[in-house]
């Protein structure tokens, strides 16, 4: 629900999940509502204005009647419409579209803190509103019954904003509605009214392991879920069929465990091809792959407007071998007891669109973790054993040197090798401590939708120094925090020494970030009176946190538990340099927007011992919200064959969220005119000063030589 109004100068929009959009306006007036604005929105307004500022936004402006494309410039040069009709997209927390006939001009303020649209007169504007929609619109309660699950299933779809290829787009899925355990099916007539009728039935086996397998696909065709038993079904009650009425068609899926393989391939192929065909749409792109459907002779204007069922059926016609190798690396998969207590969880996962599999473990013995460790970790001209601290050093009395040394025992934890199927990133939600996967929790999925209705001025981020032999970390992110607290609104504390019940009181308090720097033991962390048992808080109001400290991670998981949405910990005793290397990269990613998961994979990359820290919680979780900003990782790599002239690189893009699947973005290379899809990478070849203007327009992390930098702090290192 959208509610606005106008004040002097100015229009304040917000919606039901708390944001809050305020414009700005010259000789700004409204002149009534329901405008027409070729985009699906909640609500709209007319207007005139000779001016409109909003927030620090990315914006595209799309040509009405010509298929003009352009994107405002993130570096500040202005973007000039001349005379026509245009669309432009404001990417606020609210989704804001403005339809007007040009010549306008929109560039960002000298500060970048905002977008500035103006006009050369008093411009009648049409302008149009959509709420992301984080939060659910209600409540499905669903007793112990696989029948009631799957009609569940079936109402989650409500939350989709049309039924057709365009809701690949992000913003035009919202959140589904919440699930709780209960005696009695009841769904809200609201959810019902809203639920999609997609013509697509999926039949399940009664059972919860198919159930959840094919959950993710349900949701995505917003398929009607029945049990085999309850179709009447007689024969191979163990196969999952989807069905269609018109036109006829029956496709029978494997049995599980080959069933996670289907649902996999139909649900990768099916969403690529409607990111394919939305393109004949009003919010089509010049993407990279859109020819892709010429030799298969498909006719993208014609499946755009086909039924549900005739695009589907289209798409199936279509072997998986032909588009396997053009399909984007799929962004998330979470592993699932599947069990009746953990179907809750089932509209956070939708939420975010992930895969869903049963959980498989095998033992991990300790020259395989080292091997994965040394097989991620960077390497480069730069990179040395010794340098990282792979070869550890003892003084007089046998004591490893620059290790976080410790009085007490700290905490074991034992590591299982789990079954990893595609995804670039992996949550787990079964029991067990495994390698390279995030570990959540149920609560970390309620707690994270207290934190979207939490309302505040600014990004709470406290630093604490428990041990003054680390403060070379300690120096380095306050530096890094209180840097980027000048681009983004975010109020820095730094605290040294803290007593047990001051450290206390900061992850009972309301915070958005606490980085712990010091020790931990079995007893807690330590603190200069004693200890902190995070088991002894009364709850934690601490958002995200990250205790970097030897063995943390059961005091990291309890955080969850009490409040918290995820965090970084440690599993095992690290050593200090390791520790300032991942800190600080850590920060520097974070507070760019990168989710706890991905901050993480790429700063613990900077050592050799990297599978020391671990996430725990929701891993996809944010700390930075509001910029929408697609976290880009640039990878930089010097042609071999000129090597020594260095004069020529070969620059990949690495674009994707695990919030924002189906985005798309736009490499900024003085060549390049194409779209590409999140998670899907695009290569180029640039030369020193080519490279180095892309560095300098890009905001992005950068690996090169064997390290992690930022891009506007290596820019330079190219430039003539």
């Amino acid at each position: 629900m959208i509610e606005w109004e106008v004040g002097d100068h100015a229009l304040r929009v917000t919606d039901a999940d708390n944001a809050e959009l305020v414009v700005v306006g010259e000789e700004f007036d409204v002149d009534g509502t329901d405008a027409d604005v070729p985009r699906p929105v909640d609500d709209s307004i007319a207007a005139k204005a000779t001016e409109l500022r909003f927030p620090h936004a990315i914006v595209y402006a799309f040509g009405l009647d010509t298929p003009e494309r352009h994107e405002l410039d993130p570096c500040g040069e202005t973007l000039s419409l001349s005379a026509g009709e245009y669309v432009v997209d404001v990417d606020t927390d609210i989704k804001t579209y403005l339809r007007f006939s040009g010549p306008a001009t929109i560039e960002r303020s000298d500060t970048f803190d905002s977008v500035v649209i103006t006009f050369p007169d008093r411009t009648p504007l049409a302008i149009g509103f959509r709420s992301r929609h984080e939060l659910p619109t209600g409540t499905i309660t669903v007793p112990d019954s696989p029948a009631d699950v799957a009609e569940t299933l079936t109402h989650l779809a409500s939350a989709s904003k049309t039924t057709g290829p365009d809701r690949t787009y992000p913003t035009l899925r919202g959140h589904p509605p919440l699930v709780e355990t209960g005696p009695t099916l009841e769904i809200p007539e609201r959810i019902r009214t809203e639920t999609p009728d997609s013509g697509i039935e999926l039949l399940v086996p009664s059972a919860y392991e198919p159930l959840f397998v094919t959950a993710p696909l349900a949701y995505y065709l917003q398929a009607h879920v029945r049990t085999l038993e309850d179709a009447d079904i007689s024969r191979d009650l163990d196969r999952p069929r989807i069905r269609l009425t018109d036109p006829a068609l029956e496709k029978r899926l494997s049995p599980m465990p080959d069933l996670e393989r289907d649902v996999e391939r139909m649900l990768r192929k099916v969403f690529f091809m409607d990111c394919l065909v939305r393109n004949a749409g009003p919010y089509g792109t010049n993407l990279a792959s859109r020819h892709l459907l010429d030799p298969l002779d498909l006719d993208p204007v014609d499946l755009y407007e086909a039924s549900p069922q005739h695009r589907l059926s289209t798409y199936l016609d279509v072997p998986y071998a032909t588009i396997e190798h053009r399909l984007p690396d799929w962004h998330l998969s979470t592993y699932v007891t599947p069990t009746y207590d953990r179907v809750e969880t089932l509209p956070f996962l939708l939420d975010r669109l992930s895969m869903i599999y049963k959980p498989r473990t095998s033992e991990l013995d300790g020259k395989e973790l080292v091997e994965r460790s040394l097989t991620d970790f960077y390497r480069g001209e730069e990179s040395s054993g010794a340098r990282q601290g792979w070869e550890t050093r003892t003084d007089d009395s046998g004591s490893e040197v620059g290790q976080r040394a410790s009085a007490g025992r700290v905490a074991s934890v034992d590591i299982v090798k789990p079954e990893l199927r595609n995804g670039r990133v992996h949550g787990w939600l079964a029991e067990g401590v495994p390698i390279d996967v995030f570990k959540s929790a149920p609560e970390a999925y309620q707690n994270r939708l207290e934190y979207v209705t939490r309302s505040s001025d600014a990004i709470s981020v406290h630093v604490v120094l428990n041990d003054p032999d680390m403060s070379g970390e300690h120096d380095t992110v306050a530096k890094i925090y209180r840097q980027r607290s000048q681009e983004v609104p975010m109020h820095v504390t730094v605290e040294e020494s803290l007593r047990a019940d001051e450290l206390a009181r900061i992850f009972e308090g309301e915070h958005d970030f606490v980085h712990y720097i010091g020790h931990c033991e079995t007893d807690g962390l330590r603190c200069s009176d004693g200890y902190l048992s995070t088991a002894s808080l009364d709850g934690c109001n601490a958002q995200t946190f990250f205790l970097n400290a030897c063995g943390s991670f059961f005091e990291g998981r309890t955080l969850i538990e009490k409040g918290s949405v995820a965090g970084a910990v440690t599993v095992s005793k690290v050593l200090n340099d390791h520790a300032v290397k991942v800190g600080s990269t850590f920060a520097k990613l974070l507070v760019h927007g990168f989710s706890i998961e991905r901050a993480m994979r790429l700063a613990r990359r900077r050592i050799m011992m990297g599978k020391d820290y671990a996430v725990v919680g929701d891993g996809t979780h944010s700390l930075v919200q509001g910029e929408h900003r697609l976290p880009t990782t640039v990878i930089v790599e010097e042609l071999e064959d000129e090597r020594e002239n260095r004069d020529r690189f070969l620059v990949t893009f690495d674009c994707y969220s695990t919030r924002e699947t189906g985005a798309y973005y736009f490499p900024h290379t003085e060549t390049n005119e194409y779209a590409y899809l999140c998670g899907r990478e695009s290569h180029f070849t640039l030369s020193r000063s080519e490279l180095a203007d892309v560095l300098e327009e890009t905001d992005a992390s950068v690996i090169y030589n064997g390290d992690v930098y930022w891009s506007g702090e290596l820019w330079s290192r190219f430039a003539r």
